[in-house]
């Protein structure tokens, strides 16, 4: 296995179960699993991004790191975003 794919799993691992003991604590914090959350977020973005580096596949987490909208409408909402933001011409 790769030196940083390992080490990317490990720590993916490790923010799991951080994640796991704040949100299955008896009383929750919202802003202790919300920092949990985003911990487990960015490792399992660090993990895609070595998988992908060393052998070109796509993500293993697909729809779980970038839900919502299909690319034809986020390009569609982006460029009616900067059309609105651009300076009107008089």
């Amino acid at each position: 296995m790769s030196k940083k794919i390992d080490s990317a799993r490990k720590a993916l691992n490790k923010a799991l179960k951080k994640h796991a003991a704040v949100v299955g604590a008896s009383a929750v914090s919202l802003k202790k699993s919300q920092r949990a959350a985003s911990a487990v977020h960015a490792a399992a973005v660090k993990y895609a991004a070595a998988v992908e580096a060393k052998t070109g596949l796509p993500s293993p987490f697909g729809e779980v790191l970038n839900p919502g909208l299909d690319t034809t409408t986020l390009a569609s909402l982006s460029a009616e975003r900067d059309a609105i933001a651009a300076p009107q011409k008089k």
